[in-house]
Order: structure tokens, then C-alpha cells, then sequence
């Protein structure tokens, strides 16, 4: 079996429902559903409570008790049912249930497949990384792209619809043969060394969760507010589609050429380089109120996420051993993708009621301290190679 074509088949078919769920589902449950802004707003951001609850505790915990491969089908069957209680879901009361039960399963997927892939990375299966993550990013524009299409043509009534068809590719997908280390059901001694304290108890885990953390919680606004801010600046609706993607284009080439192009950087540089991107993409957004700059800004996600991403991914491939890696991700994707995420949501929504653009300035509260603690750390690191020599 290709192994790396393996793990890319799986990242391309999962963000094809990402690239759906992720730009258009807010807008979706306000256009289609009725409900306002701010309760769209609350809704998701409890959704990332969730998601953050099952990406650190029922997730590890799955892993600690199936292999990998049965973990993977049994939560993307449970993301299937869970979108289609979306279908009689009407009122603010229940679209909050039923997101809640999506995010206790779907986004959990996220870390799985990340941890797969590390897993292959650690025991010599996979090559790249990044060029198989880059196939997910593909999917993200591919699924966006097309739905574009449709909403253009049919509404945002369609947006369920996408989402369904694009969760079947998924499944599909994971009930076809996988590498056979994936089927391999984890042994009860080594679940048993992955505890949560013993992470932070590994050199500069903390200080480079902190720095992801602020730098994924950056997004929240753009994340949840980007659709329908594109509509305030008057962008028209066949091109928004196209707008969301500049960033997913951008992030694709970053996960392509990142295995070779910065294999000498350190994590410290990368996570540096990746506050500064940030740090300038939403000054960006708040000081031309336009379309021109804000696609220019889309460009800038190959810095304040596929970079950052990355840094933390090879973070860990470097640090952390084989049996914690499910439990470095749960914390990960728990706090700096779900619950930083829905803290700055609702900080988000109330700026975007005052004015649209402070919203996305106001991102600038996580990525200037990003910063400072990613050139502390660098200087750490330098300062213990030069102690090596």
C-alpha cells in the first residue's frame, strides 16, 4: 500500500467537509434557519465548548481503547447522524442541541487524522507531512469552490445538501483498506504512559501550546464572521466562494513546500514568522475595508495558520513519543482550536455588532503576545544550542 497516498486521500476527503462546514455554516444557519447574527455566534462558540470537551477527553479515550482506523469510521458515522438532525432542527433551541452533538464528533476527526499521520511520520510510513496535509487544503478549495456554484445558483439552501454528500465521500473513503499499523489496537501498558501531566512535563510543551493557542484563537472572527463580512464590503455572492479559498490556496502551497523549504527552521522561527503574518493580516482587514486587500490578507493564512500548524506539528513529531501524541493533540485541538476559538467568537460577534471591521483587529489581543512569547522561546532555544557547542 501507498502510504502517502493513503493519509492524502483521507485529508482531501475530510476538509472537502471542512471547506463546507467551516466558511458557510454560520451563514447558513442565518440565512436558511432565521436566526440573527448573535445567536449563530453563541451557538457555534458553545459548539467549540463541545468540541473542545470531546477533542480532550473523548478522543484520547478512544484512542487509548481502538486502533485508529475503527476510532475514524465510528466518529464519521456519528458526524453523518448528526447532520441530518439538521434537517428537522428549526428553532434556536434545537440548531444549538444539534450543533452540540455535531461538534462532540465531527471536529474530533481533525486531531485523529493529525495523529495518524504522526504516527506514520514516527514509525517511517510516511515521508511528508506536509504533502499529504496539503491534499486536505485541496479538498477545502475543491468542496468551497463547487458550492460556490451551487449557492450562486440554488441558494444557501444547498449548503446542507454539500455537506451530507461531502460527509458519504468520507466514509467511503475510511471502510477501503489502511496501512496495517492503523488496525493495530493499542497495547494496555503504553495507553497508560500518555497522562496529561507528563506533556507539560516535556521541555517547552507548554510555552509552544500557549503561543498555538493565541495564534489558532486569531481566527475566530474571520472564521465565523468572514462570509457574511465579505456580503458587508459588498462582495458579490458568485465570488465569496473564491475569496474564502485565496487563503486555502495560499495554505496549500505553504503545506507543499514546507517539507523541503523549512526543513532547517526551527520551531521557535516558524511560530514567529507566524504571529508576524497574523499580526499584519488583520491590520490589514481593519484598515482597507475593501475586497482588493482583502484578498491580498487571504494570502497572509499561510502564516497565521498553515505555518503555525505546522511548527506545532513538527513540535511534536521531534518531542513527543508515540503513545502521547493523542493526547498532545486532544489538547490541541481543544484549546487553540475549539475553546480560545469560542471564547473569541463572542468577543468577535460583539465587535462585529459595533463595527464589522473590529472584529477582525481585534485579533491583534492574541497575536502581539504570540509573538512576544515566539521570539522568547527562539531566544531559549538559541541559547541552549549554544551551550551544546
Amino acid at each position: 500500500m501507498n502510504t502517502q497516498r493513503w493519509m492524502s486521500r483521507q485529508f482531501f476527503s475530510f476538509y472537502m467537509t471542512w471547506g463546507v462546514f467551516l466558511p458557510y455554516w454560520t451563514g447558513w444557519m442565518i440565512h436558511t434557519k432565521g436566526i440573527t447574527v448573535a445567536q449563530a455566534g453563541l451557538i457555534m462558540s458553545l459548539g467549540l465548548v463541545a468540541r473542545g470537551l470531546s477533542t480532550l477527553f473523548v478522543f484520547p479515550f478512544l484512542s487509548r481503547k481502538f486502533s485508529s482506523k475503527t476510532s475514524l469510521n465510528g466518529m464519521s458515522f456519528a458526524t453523518l447522524i448528526a447532520i441530518l438532525c439538521y434537517i428537522p432542527a428549526d428553532s434556536f433551541v434545537s440548531l444549538l442541541i444539534v450543533t452540540l452533538f455535531l461538534n462532540f464528533v465531527y471536529p474530533a476527526l481533525m486531531p485523529a487524522l493529525d495523529s495518524t499521520a504522526s504516527v506514520l511520520v514516527q514509525s517511517k510510513q510516511l515521508g511528508h507531512y506536509g504533502k499529504s496535509r496539503s491534499w486536505g487544503s485541496i479538498g477545502f478549495v475543491v468542496a468551497g469552490m463547487i458550492l460556490t456554484i451551487f449557492t450562486g445558483a440554488l441558494g444557501d439552501d444547498v449548503i446542507l445538501w454539500a455537506l451530507l454528500l461531502c460527509a458519504l465521500v468520507f466514509i467511503c473513503f475510511g471502510l477501503m483498506s489502511a496501512p496495517a499499523i492503523l488496525s493495530e489496537k493499542p497495547q494496555e501498558g503504553q495507553t497508560k504512559k500518555g497522562g496529561m501531566l507528563k506533556l507539560f512535563r516535556i521541555k517547552h510543551f507548554g510555552i509552544v501550546l500557549i503561543i498555538v493557542i493565541l495564534l489558532q484563537a486569531a481566527h475566530a472572527s474571520y472564521y465565523s464572521y468572514g462570509y457574511i463580512y465579505l456580503q458587508e464590503i459588498h462582495a458579490p455572492k458568485y465570488l465569496i466562494g473564491v475569496i474564502i479559498n485565496i487563503a486555502v490556496i495560499a495554505e496549500i502551497i505553504f503545506f507543499f513546500i514546507a517539507d523541503s523549504a523549512f526543513k532547517k527552521f526551527s520551531v521557535g522561527s516558524l511560530l514567529t514568522l507566524a504571529a508576524f503574518g497574523s499580526t499584519i493580516r488583520w491590520i490589514l482587514v481593519f484598515a482597507f475595508p475593501n475586497i482588493t486587500v482583502f484578498c491580498i490578507s487571504q494570502t497572509l493564512h499561510a502564516c497565521s495558520f498553515a505555518m503555525a500548524h505546522y511548527a506545532f506539528m513538527k513540535y511534536l513529531i521531534k518531542n513527543i513519543p508515540h503513545e502521547q501524541i493523542p493526547m498532545a493533540q486532544g489538547i490541541y485541538s481543544a484549546l487553540a482550536l475549539s475553546w480560545s476559538t469560542a471564547v473569541f467568537t463572542i468577543f468577535g460577534g460583539y465587535l462585529y455588532e459595533m463595527e464589522p471591521r473590529y472584529s477582525f483587529i481585534g485579533m491583534i489581543v492574541c497575536t502581539i503576545p504570540a509573538l512576544l512569547l515566539a521570539v522568547v522561546y527562539q531566544k531559549l532555544n538559541l541559547k541552549k544550542e549554544a551551550k551544546t557547542y
